[in-house]
């Protein structure tokens, strides 16, 4: 699923105060993830608005991106896809494409336009960044990398102590330590749920 147009990389979330710098960082948020310009921010999402960009099914990369170029009162839309083709497809059968604010966002439940390209396209974007976990809502999604990242070191863990989920990057230890934290405050058992899934078989253990 190749990437809309897009100005801005930086993420949605609460930016950490400290440890920003450290090298493991760049496999939590992303290293671009500066402070916001409004003026900038403003400037970019009305040039998005203009664009009028749709997801559309594709057979190869799941959704690709076209631009609106003209609409028919039955509903039917006339889009130039990314690849140069043109084609006419029913309004109900595209998704809407997020503003460029919302590129790799750490809570997929925050997405302005929840579909399922936009879900797909925002995980697929954060793991070609080395982000392997993204939030969605209560759940932390996380997608094998088939490689060590330095995330687990004893430096990751001493920034997560302590913090609240929100606080910090998605990582499983920020859901350990939410854990451990309502454990001690509700005097409460608490619970992880895990599941494994690959193409044929999903596993489910705690």
């Amino acid at each position: 699923m190749p990437a809309p147009p897009n100005n801005t990389n930086r993420s949605v979330g609460n930016a950490m105060d400290n440890n920003y710098d450290l090298p493991d960082m760049k496999y939590l948020r992303p290293t671009d993830s500066n402070p916001r310009d409004t003026i900038a921010d403003a400037k970019i999402a009305n040039e998005w608005a203009a664009k009028k960009l749709v997801w559309i099914p594709d057979e190869q990369e799941g959704f690709i991106y076209g631009q609106i170029r003209q609409e028919q009162p039955d509903g039917q839309l006339t889009v130039d896809l990314e690849t140069g083709k043109r084609v006419l497809i029913h309004k109900d059968d595209t998704q809407r494409v997020n503003p460029p604010k919302f590129s790799k966002a750490e809570d997929m439940s925050e997405l302005t336009c929840l579909n399922d390209a936009s879900v797909l396209f925002n995980l697929k974007e954060r793991y070609y960044s080395g982000l392997i976990y993204t939030y969605s809502g209560l759940f932390c999604v996380v997608i094998n990398p088939y490689r060590r990242l330095p995330i687990y070191s004893e430096n990751v863990i001493e920034m997560y102590k302590g913090k609240k989920r929100e606080q910090m990057p998605p990582h499983i230890f920020a859901i350990a330590s939410d854990a451990y934290r309502l454990m001690l405050q509700n005097r409460e058992d608490q619970s992880i749920l895990c599941t494994y899934v690959n193409i044929n078989k999903m596993f489910l253990f705690s």
